[in-house]
């Protein structure tokens, strides 16, 4: 009862500040998601911190990282020219060649799992951040619904109903190597409450696009699981409960991000083949 209570309080400041920071204005979620992104980072390269054969450089990891993902938030709020979107691909190639310098073993898979973690967490959370200043900039009504917002209520709304309903009527492993409490019962009543409301989120909305919501709903929905499983895998492989402690009851940002950081590149893809191809 204890830990519910504790998961049940953190759970609520962590989705007042998601969803507040992006209700704002975009200035404020991008200050917010800037600081989940460099926890997140400092995170995934902390899991190899006691790896008996990776060996990490955390301080060069996180300085490229932070880095790379400055670059690119700067170019899309105009304070750099789309040019320095080139030094991209030189600071990419820098870090492989860090292994160069170091001596340790395994380079090879050293500066793979570097190159991957800067990869797996620039990408979402700028995302997050282009998203919500595209959404600021082409709705001037105070009542318009960002789509960022409704990517994390269908995520969580997913998340949620699945541990419910898998905890109520779960028998049949879905994953049973990586992820030994998932089921296909609480997996087909996460999916059916995401679509209910996918359903209601573009019902109550300002355009009323139920269509665009229920196809992001079908798109989220395994996004999410997957997500989610490709954590666990993760975590299992190097034997670890949780990715971090930051977040009490819930552990670190990777474990309350994984289904969102997955998902979203798909959830982009979507957008804007719904604004600029139907």
């Amino acid at each position: 009862m204890n830990n519910l209570v504790l998961r049940s309080i953190t759970g609520f400041f962590f989705v007042a500040v998601v969803l507040g920071s992006i209700l704002i204005n975009e200035f404020t979620a991008t200050v917010v998601f800037s600081i989940f992104f460099v926890l997140g980072l400092i995170e995934f390269f902390q899991l190899f911190k006691n790896h008996k054969i990776l060996s990490i450089p955390l301080k060069s990891s996180l300085t490229f990282g932070i880095l790379i993902f400055g670059i690119l938030v700067a170019i899309l709020f105009g304070q750099l020219h789309l040019f320095f979107l080139m030094f991209i691909l030189p600071l990419v190639f820098t870090v492989a060649l860090l292994e160069l310098w170091r001596k340790k073993e395994n380079p090879i898979l050293n500066s793979a799992i570097v190159l991957f973690g800067i990869v797996y967490l620039v990408v979402p959370f700028y995302l997050i951040i282009h998203l919500t200043v595209m959404d600021y900039s082409i709705n001037s009504s105070e009542l318009f619904f960002p789509k960022v917002v409704g990517l994390f209520l269908l995520v969580w709304t997913n998340d949620t109903f699945a541990y419910l309903t898998g905890r109520l009527l779960g028998k049949t492993k879905l994953f049973e190597r990586i992820s030994p409490n998932k089921t296909w019962e609480g997996t087909i009543g996460g999916a059916l409450f995401t679509l209910l409301v996918a359903f209601l989120i573009g019902y109550s909305t300002e355009n009323m696009d139920t269509v665009f919501w229920l196809v992001s709903a079908i798109i989220i929905i395994p996004c999410a699981i997957l997500g989610d499983l490709f954590e666990s895998l993760l975590k299992r492989s190097l034997n670890i409960k949780d990715s971090g402690n930051i977040l009490p009851g819930h552990g670190g940002i990777l474990d309350r991000f994984d289904a969102v950081m997955f998902a979203l590149p798909f959830f982009v893809f979507w957008v804007y083949f719904n604004m600029y191809l139907l």
